[in-house]
């Protein structure tokens, strides 16, 4: 396989680590990793694809791993991150591009296929389904959660997250990832069931109910979680987390634009903490998306989809990039 990694200016001051493989001249698509991953995450996917005849663009995105990491809050925007990924179309000469993003990668891709719509031939998301904000984020989430604890809330102010998170890197991994996982799937909890606000962190409201087990996942080889450790080190969690810090931000921007008018398609786990108990959201994409090619949903996977049921995570990509090319 042709590959290489290498560091692509995206804007001034910004460069980002991106791995290149396959051919010049094959249709270009570009994997968007979601939080806290990096392109490690599509690590069963870029062989596969150059195999089926595409040039693969993977980068670790702004703030993440030896790319570029801002100290202004306000660099993460949607806006922002979605321009670093047009740039990658530039660097290799590409006029457009099909574009698959998983978690805050795949809210990236919806709204990078609303701001340059005319880059995009295609989009296949995974995880997170196009659902347009009715109201701004944060003050959704606090009518919902009141003084209840949640992530979302927790990761707004500047400090106490990633004071808490960098503490300890693995074990802050190792809890995210087995928290997520699809081994850990159970029903969601009421609002009112959850803990306080006030003097919770991330990793102890993430065991509260199931406690972490002992090791990693049986799909997580110890050298791949190392890769993530090792990342995260270099990039402490401040960049990651402040793209949580403009989901308000990101909704003023995208609020008055239309639906991603291109070829659309969505890949889901049936244990995926985001969709299992709300395929509600899932399904309204028939209603919402112009021109939708449907969505498969992978028995058992849960939120870590690609990584935790790879060959069948592969199988329904291909699917699917066949499907929004037809």
């Amino acid at each position: 396989m042709n590959a290489l990694t290498r560091r692509i200016t995206t804007a001034p001051g910004i460069e980002l680590e991106v791995i290149d493989a396959g051919e010049p001249g094959d249709p270009v698509i570009v994997l968007a990793h979601g939080w806290p991953e990096s392109s490690h995450s599509w690590r069963h996917q870029v062989e596969p694809l150059v195999d089926a005849g595409w040039r693969v663009l993977v980068p670790d995105q702004r703030g993440y791993s030896t790319s570029s990491a801002p100290a202004d809050v306000a660099a993460y925007r949607s806006d922002l991150l979605s321009a670093d990924l047009i740039a990658l179309l530039d660097d290799v000469g590409a006029e457009t591009a099909t574009f698959v993003g998983h978690d805050w990668g795949a809210l990236v891709v919806w709204d990078l296929a609303r701001f340059h719509p005319d880059r995009v031939t295609g989009v296949v998301n995974v995880s997170v389904p196009y659902t347009p904000w009715p109201m701004q984020p944060t003050e959704l989430f606090r009518a919902t959660y009141t003084d209840r604890f949640f992530y979302m809330l927790y990761f707004q102010p500047v400090g106490p997250a990633e004071t808490e998170l960098d503490a300890e890197i693995a074990r802050s991994l190792r809890t995210i990832i087995w928290g997520a996982s699809g081994e850990m799937s159970g029903p969601p909890t009421a609002p009112a069931d959850l803990p306080p606000m006030e003097g919770t962190g991330l990793l102890d409201s993430w065991a509260a109910d199931r406690p972490i087990p002992d090791g990693l996942p049986p799909w997580l080889e110890a050298d791949d979680f190392e890769r993530y450790v090792e990342q995260f080190t270099a990039s402490g969690f401040f960049g990651p987390i402040s793209w949580y810090r403009n989901l308000d931000a990101d909704w003023e921007l995208t609020r008055e634009l239309p639906a991603p008018p291109m070829p659309c398609a969505f890949i889901g786990g049936s244990k995926d903490m985001v969709i299992a108990h709300r395929m509600e959201y899932v399904e309204s994409m028939a209603r919402l998306l112009p021109d939708y090619r449907g969505h498969q949903i992978i028995d058992g996977a849960g939120h870590w989809t690609q990584q935790e049921r790879p060959a069948e995570f592969n199988e329904a990509l291909l699917t699917a990039l066949d499907a929004i090319r037809d």
